[in-house]
């Protein structure tokens, strides 16, 4: 894809959503870190379901501290992995009390140094909690990435780092948000909505005539 369309790409992601954000619900950094913890291998809807209780039993490292394993394990026993995950937030929380005062730190190495948070965690708390230019590469992301020929790459890095160089300074910050809406909502895995999709002509997918035409083809609902 080449400059001008990944410009009007952007322009067009904007006009339908003029400020992005996350699904996830949070009232502070913290509470952003704990729910994108929570996310990994979940869906948004069902950390938003398991943080409503958790939340309003702590909502500081030090109150969920007090919590415990079991404690923080009895609000998210819904979700995938909620052992470690309960174990690692624990941990997290240890740390942002003895290093960080109780605050989540606003540096890459600080937060991908804590239990359970990677690269992508990071960048969604870069992004989103502190207004950081970042772009946190999931499956969504990815998936648009290459399909569309925006940012193509065979691993999550490459996929960052190409997007990361291509995406226009003013597009930055809400590319993350963008990207992932889109993928999750219209440019889905198994059933693409190309038809619908405001960026259709824009897209470099080979298989998009032929998801366009099997669209058109299936029977309307009575």
């Amino acid at each position: 894809m080449n400059a001008t369309k990944r410009r009007a790409l952007f322009e067009r992601l904007r006009e339908a959503m003029p400020a992005p954000t996350t699904e996830l619900h949070y009232r502070s950094p913290f509470e952003l870190l704990v729910a994108v913890i929570l996310s990994a291998q979940a869906t948004d809807k069902s950390v938003n379901l398991a943080t409503a209780t958790l939340f309003a039993a702590a909502d500081t490292p030090q109150a969920m501290l007090a919590l415990g394993v079991e404690g923080v394990t009895a609000h998210v026993r819904r979700i995938g992995l909620f052992n470690s995950k309960a174990q690692n937030i624990i941990k997290t929380c240890r740390l942002l009390v003895e290093q960080y005062d109780g605050q989540v730190p606003r540096d890459r190495a600080a937060l991908e140094a804590l239990p359970g948070v990677g690269r992508k965690t990071a960048n969604v708390v870069l992004n989103t909690a502190f207004g950081e230019p970042t772009i946190a590469v999931d499956t969504h992301i990815f998936r648009v990435a290459n399909r569309t020929g925006l940012a193509p790459g065979k691993t999550v890095r490459q996929v960052e780092d190409r997007l990361l160089k291509v995406t226009p300074a003013e597009f930055r910050h809400d590319a993350h948000h963008w990207l992932i809406l889109h993928g999750r909502y219209t440019c889905m895995a198994r059933k693409p909505r190309c038809g619908a999709c405001r960026l259709a002509d824009l897209c470099e997918w080979p298989d998009k005539a032929a998801a366009v035409a099997a669209a058109a083809d299936k029977p309307q609902a009575a």
